[in-house]
């Protein structure tokens, strides 16, 4: 069986990339149909405790612990990992939140038809993409570059995170997949670049 060479197997993952952005938009409006005739109480509070505590802070603090425990043990290898995992978490946030404020795409709980307004500051119009989302992605997806197994056990985590923020209507299904692609590649950049000695 011939090897497929690394020109398709881009232009592979691209046509993947796009077309799971297509998918998502156009069952952007099942989805949350869906989550609006599908309610309920206790799912909603666990929800809205994942979304919570899976934003940012929480994520560099994972970060800061994995560094400080590679460092009480001498591992220079999860401490560059715990750095790089904190640095692509940051850096799909700016990410996420310049493209919010650029798009303008109103929140699913804002009353009005699925929209984009262009540049607007108001959290309520900062849907798409998912911050959370980014961010997570980000963060366990250099995890999984370096350590797919341990990344494959902990994916529950970045998941949950991105179901919560559909489920709580703060975005929609398009913005939660953006996100992940985004994420995705700022963990692959940030994987890649790595010092000699580790």
């Amino acid at each position: 069986m011939a090897k497929i060479s690394p020109a398709w197997k881009w232009i592979l993952l691209l046509v993947l990339v796009v077309a799971a952005a297509v998918l998502s938009l156009y069952f952007d409006p099942a989805v949350h149909h869906w989550v609006n005739t599908h309610p309920n109480r206790t799912a909603k509070m666990v929800m809205r405790n994942v979304s919570r505590f899976g934003d940012w802070p929480e994520h560099i603090a994972a970060g800061l612990l994995i560094v400080a425990i590679a460092a009480f043990k001498g591992n220079k290898r999860w401490i560059y990992l715990g750095l790089t995992m904190i640095i692509a978490c940051a850096l799909a946030g700016l990410a996420a939140r310049g493209l919010k404020v650029t798009t303008g795409r109103a929140r699913p709980s804002v009353k009005q038809e699925l929209g984009w307004s262009g540049p607007r500051w108001s959290p309520k119009y900062n849907s798409f993409p998912s911050g959370h989302t980014a961010a997570t992605t980000a963060f366990f997806g250099v995890l999984f570059f370096a350590n797919r197994k341990l990344a494959l056990a902990l994916l529950p985590i970045p998941l949950l995170i991105a179901f919560s923020r559909i489920y709580v209507a703060a975005h929609y299904l398009s913005d939660v997949v953006c996100a992940a692609i985004l994420g995705t590649l700022i963990a692959w950049l940030c994987a890649r670049w790595r010092p000699p000695a580790v």
